[in-house]
């Protein structure tokens, strides 16, 4: 696919970048001691002081138009992480401040973990990014759900499809990670369905539009991306993930969450819906009303769709492996991270990331009940990790405003940011 002449040098001086950053003979590459738990030595008082009174400023001056309980962020610059804190309230109940250990729901920033085992498993030749997902020649080739499917459109999705939100799946009805109650009724169920139960009472319905021809953002096809890892691996989502993905990137804080606050992991903080939103019925047909966040939707179920839950500073450090730069070892090749940065056009999404641009700039976005994420990575090497624990009224229109709230950070502290690296406090 062609693109004009302005991108097409835009993105070979982005690859001019990351070759040079690739050959570059910097510090030696390090990896974190084995039993470094980045989240038990960050503090706030690490990232406090005159260097970062603007990125003060500007965060509480955004949780303050916001209306936001608590946030974490935390910036890394050439793979080095600079700065990491917490704002404001991470349970307010418990007068708990938010600290760099928390750790936080990152909705649909998920999927960028999720891509990343894909392409592990791709580097390994368990898989091909063109591998069929349904039907005899399918990763997920039960019979039970070949006879289910009446469309046989659905034979043509690939691994590729899924990751790119072209699999053909529409939420024009309702999406079906978030309609846990009416596919309840509709399917005469009296619990919850689990992963495999709700695919079967997906699959029977024809497909929007051809695969591949076409895009709509789909949380059922990285829900279907989680089950393909399971397939091919032979183990849970969570602990091939834990085992393969994030611990080789020294990410040992990372789990895939609960739906309620009596569920939560040690230093996981409580979620905040706005004052004004109204308890609804609960996700499971009981019958009660609960606060959105905790037991409006089935959270857990969403898997790599959108349930894991980090600290920024480990989200940080996982972008650091997956970025192409030398000082901090990437745990994909170099030919992975070009698919998964590669740009096509405006219309067409990365592999797990929302939008590479060809400028070198990468960006993932998440949000539902409670939470609000961003990860935004900049052509200089920046990159910015936000998490807040409380929903606006913005909803996921709140990146714009996030990466304005960056912006302005960034003019004014960029250059004012200490030389080091919190990933190797010891």
């Amino acid at each position: 696919m062609r693109f004009p002449k302005q991108y097409a040098l835009m993105a070979a001086v982005a690859m001019a970048v990351m070759a040079l950053a690739l050959m570059a003979a910097g510090r030696p590459a390090q990896n974190p001691p084995s039993d470094a738990v980045l989240n038990k030595t960050l503090t706030n008082e690490m990232s406090e002081g005159e260097p970062y009174r603007a990125i003060d400023r500007e965060v509480r001056e955004f949780m303050r138009y916001w209306g936001i309980q608590g946030i974490s962020l935390s910036v890394m610059r050439n793979d080095s992480l600079v700065f990491s804190k917490g704002y404001g309230w991470a349970d307010r109940e418990k007068k708990e401040e938010m600290t760099p250990r928390h750790i936080l729901r990152m909705a649909s920033v998920s999927k960028l973990i999720t891509a990343v085992g894909i392409m592990k498993l791709w580097e390994q030749g368990r898989l091909s990014l063109g591998d069929k997902v349904f039907g005899p020649e399918g990763i997920l080739c039960y019979p039970e759900w070949t006879a289910i499917i009446k469309d046989s459109l659905y034979y043509d999705i690939t691994i590729e499809h899924l990751l790119r939100h072209k699999g053909g799946f529409s939420t024009k009805g309702g999406d079906p990670m978030f309609s846990t109650r009416s596919i309840m009724v509709q399917n005469r169920l009296t619990t919850p369905p689990d992963h495999e139960t709700l695919v079967r009472t997906q699959i029977g319905k024809p497909l929007t539009f051809v695969p591949g021809e076409t895009q709509e953002y789909s949380n059922f096809g990285f829900l279907l991306l989680s089950m393909v890892i399971e397939a091919v691996t032979g183990s849970d989502y969570e602990s091939w993930m834990q085992e393969n993905v994030l611990k080789p990137a020294g990410c040992t804080d990372f789990h895939i969450v609960n739906n309620y606050y009596q569920d939560k992991y040690p230093d996981e903080v409580r979620y905040y819906v706005q004052p004004d939103d109204k308890p609804v019925s609960e996700y499971n047909n009981s019958g009660r009303t609960v606060e959105r966040c905790y037991g409006g939707n089935d959270i857990h179920a969403l898997s790599g769709a959108g349930a894991w839950a980090a600290s920024t500073a480990e989200l940080c450090r996982f972008v650091a492996t997956i970025d192409g730069r030398p000082q901090v070892p990437d745990i994909i090749s170099v030919e992975s991270v070009r698919r998964m940065t590669e740009w096509f056009d405006r219309d067409t999404f990365s592999l797990g990331w929302n939008d590479t641009k060809p400028t070198g700039e990468w960006t993932r976005t998440g949000t539902f009940s409670g939470t609000s994420a961003l990860v935004k990575y900049f052509p200089d090497g920046e990159c910015w990790v936000m998490i807040t624990n409380t929903s606006t009224w913005r909803g996921s229109g709140l990146a714009p405003y996030s990466t304005e709230m960056f912006e302005k950070s960034r003019a004014e502290c960029s250059a004012l940011l200490p030389k080091r690296n919190l990933f190797y406090l010891q």
